[in-house]
């Protein structure tokens, strides 16, 4: 009997998923501490995105609880994953799911843009994945470093970068500019209040699937909320 093996063009769209949700959130204030509000001398003054990469950069180490709702057209309600993310090191990320089952997905990159991503779950034997085999969005974990080190250069190579609002309410947009990329991904959205960065969008190319994660205080505004609407308008702000 032959093993059935997973189709290799199936794993791109897998390994850039788990990517994107363990990189970006870590620009969020460190666990236990609430990230101050703007000064108050200029909440309205319009945003840029030079203030907000300096105002998400943040050093290794890193750790922030998320709570991470997708939602689909398949599913009645959206699925929340809830747990915590870490950045132990400039070159190591961590997404560690707690509820509602044990998954921990690490992301190590080396300095030429190579690197390898490990999925240990509970009752199962760790994966290991090169992403040499996708190669795609192997640059990836370096544009999102450029991100948290608020390197603006660097992170306009990869993305058109499109913001809008003001210091008080802000939004960031991220669209692909590599073809290879862009085929996968439409693009990414970041929420934020002040300093804070409270909510993040993941949208794929193809379909109407929508990958949010909250953060801060919009991940403990959640609780009790079930319906698609409701987290988007959380997301965006819209909800007070």
């Amino acid at each position: 009997m032959k093993t059935r093996r997973t189709p290799p063009r199936r794993w791109p769209l897998a390994l850039m998923l788990t990517l994107l949700a363990a990189a970006t959130p870590l620009c969020a204030a460190p666990r236990g501490e609430q990230a101050p509000p703007a000064p108050a001398s200029d909440p309205g003054s319009p945003v840029d995105s030079d203030w907000i990469l300096r105002t998400l950069a943040r050093p290794a180490p890193m750790r922030a609880n998320f709570v991470e709702f997708r939602d689909s057209p398949l599913l009645k309600a959206p699925l929340r994953v809830s747990g915590e993310y870490q950045r132990p090191d400039a070159e190591t990320m961590v997404r560690e799911v707690r509820v509602p089952y044990l998954e921990t997905t690490t992301i190590r990159t080396g300095k030429s843009g190579d690197g390898e991503v490990t999925i240990a779950r509970a009752g199962r034997s760790p994966r290991k994945f090169s992403l040499a085999r996708a190669p795609e969005i192997a640059g990836l974990p370096a544009s999102f470093g450029a991100m948290l080190s608020g390197d603006h250069a660097l992170l306009e190579r990869n993305y058109r970068v499109q913001v809008e609002g003001t210091r008080r309410r802000w939004s960031m947009t991220l669209v692909p500019r590599q073809q290879a990329l862009a085929s996968k991904l439409r693009e990414i959205n970041l929420y934020g209040r002040g300093v804070e960065l409270r909510c993040i969008e993941t949208q794929l190319a193809k379909g109407k699937t929508v990958h949010r994660t909250l953060l801060a205080g919009a991940a403990r505004e959640a609780d009790g909320l079930s319906t698609g609407p409701a987290l988007a308008n959380l997301c965006h702000g819209e909800a007070q």
